[in-house]
């Protein structure tokens, strides 16, 4: 299967999207450490939650999905069922770490596993930290599979210091930390997305962070201390928002096809999530944003963005742990702005789905771009256009939609190979987009067009 992208009249309309990946991931599987009924309208029905609510089942946690209602009847922490297969974690590294974090603070034993590309993910950054706590935890050379044995309860708690932020590390290591004898302390050099400190204070467990300066260098710490009894957190009852980084790939849509304007309705504006919208706002993006609620302590809002030309930037430090995940769509908006823009400091880039510093690099010339590949990220020398092409997704569902994206302003077309992987995060990705106006076709297997231009 293929996915063509022509260059597309303005884009106009208003869009309500899928719910946030990292919440829904969260809330499906913290709704079962509470004890009682949970609650989730707007939950994200992707690849990646389908592999999380497929292991609730296999670990007998009963669970619905109603549309995008999702209810849970919580056991308590200790309340998961041994599985009696390895949990497959498919290609979601968030899925295997989280997992891994529950299950430790259960006592529960397990084998989590995954795609070739999931085995690829280090995983010693969560093995030696659940080791120091007392979990019975091994890896296979530090990646998956991960094995989990019993454990004794309570678990050790203290300080347990990560050498790169990462909200999956920082995650499992307080969900383990549930079931310590003492609080439990995550320190990263960075602050990464909070999500799972929000979600865990509104369940009544008291949580809270910190910056510090420790040896002359920022420290950002999170500190848990541990609820009384297995059964203390209290059930989720929860909107999820539309999500960030599937809003970010409409967002540069606007910015770079002439004559658009968009707005998307309720979209999650974590500060820890929306480094992207920053550095857009700074390239000179005319993006007008309008609080609304908060939903379950998340920041909330409306976003209306125009075509607006862009200029090259430079991104280093905090600013790229805080858009970590938007930086193949950043790419995309580099590319069509005039000047270089410069990132640093993001190897962890080559971690991911994909090595995505060269993947992006790569793909970025077949599309007619002036980029140039570094150790810890890249430079694009934008000159306010791409030529378009045909590109290859190397398994990566935010690569595949930016590089849809660019073919909305390109000189020519842009096919995308292998599109399918898109639903990993944005099922409906291409409805969506041709639901404002672009031009799109899938051609299937047996080069029968399909069109889905609205």
């Amino acid at each position: 299967m293929t996915m063509t992208i022509s260059p597309s009249k303005p884009l106009s309309g208003t869009v309500a999207l899928p719910g946030d990946k990292s919440l829904s991931h969260r809330s499906a599987l913290f709704a079962t450490l509470a004890a009682g009924h949970s609650r989730i309208e707007n939950f994200l029905i992707s690849g990646v939650t389908s592999r999380m609510l497929d292991a609730l089942t296999r670990m007998s946690i009963p669970w619905k999905l109603e549309g995008t209602t999702l209810t849970v009847d919580g056991k308590g922490i200790g309340g998961f069922s041994v599985p009696f297969a390895p949990l497959n974690c498919g290609n979601s590294a968030t899925t295997i770490r989280f997992l891994a974090g529950a299950l430790a603070a259960s006592g529960t034993p397990a084998v989590l596993d995954g795609s070739e590309g999931l085995r690829r993910r280090p995983m010693d950054r969560i093995i030696l930290p659940l080791q120091q706590m007392g979990v019975n935890i091994k890896g296979n050379n530090g990646f998956a599979p991960i094995s989990l044995g019993v454990s004794q309860l309570p678990l050790k708690g203290g300080t347990y210091i990560v050498p790169v932020s990462s909200a999956q590390v920082k995650s499992c290591l307080l969900l383990a930390g549930l079931s310590a004898r003492e609080p439990v302390t995550v320190e990263e050099p960075g602050f990464s997305r909070d999500h799972t400190e929000r979600m865990l204070a509104g369940m009544g467990v008291s949580i809270h962070s910190e910056k510090k300066v420790i040896d002359g260098s920022p420290r950002y710490l999170t500190h848990l201390i541990p609820p009384s009894t297995n059964y203390s957190l209290k059930p989720l009852n929860m909107t999820i928002p539309g999500d960030f980084s599937s809003a970010a790939f409409l967002i540069v849509a606007a910015l770079i096809t002439p004559g658009s304007e968009i707005t998307l309705k309720n979209i999650g504006l974590n500060a820890t999530r929306t480094g992207l919208l920053d550095v857009l706002l700074s390239m000179g993006a005319s993006i007008q944003i309008v609080a609304r609620p908060s939903s379950n302590g998340e920041p909330v809002g409306d976003l209306t963005v125009r075509h607006s030309p862009l200029k090259g930037i430079n991104i280093n430090g905090e600013q790229v742990v805080r858009m970590i995940d938007e930086f193949p769509i950043f790419a995309v908006a580099a590319a069509y702005a005039e000047g270089a823009s410069i990132v640093k400091d993001a190897s962890e880039l080559r971690l991911k789905e994909s090595d995505r510093i060269s993947s992006l690099v790569a793909e970025l010339k077949n599309l007619g771009a002036d980029v140039e590949e570094s150790t810890d990220g890249f430079t694009i020398h934008g000159h306010g256009g791409l030529i378009g092409g045909e590109m290859n997704p190397h398994g990566d569902h935010r690569l595949a939609m930016s590089m849809a994206i660019a073919g909305l302003a390109s000189a020519s077309p842009v096919t995308i190979q292998q599109p399918e992987i898109m639903d990993e995060s944005f099922p409906g990705f291409a409805n969506t987009l041709s639901g404002i106006g672009a031009d799109i076709k899938v051609n299937s297997e047996n080069t029968v067009k399909e069109s889905v231009q609205a």
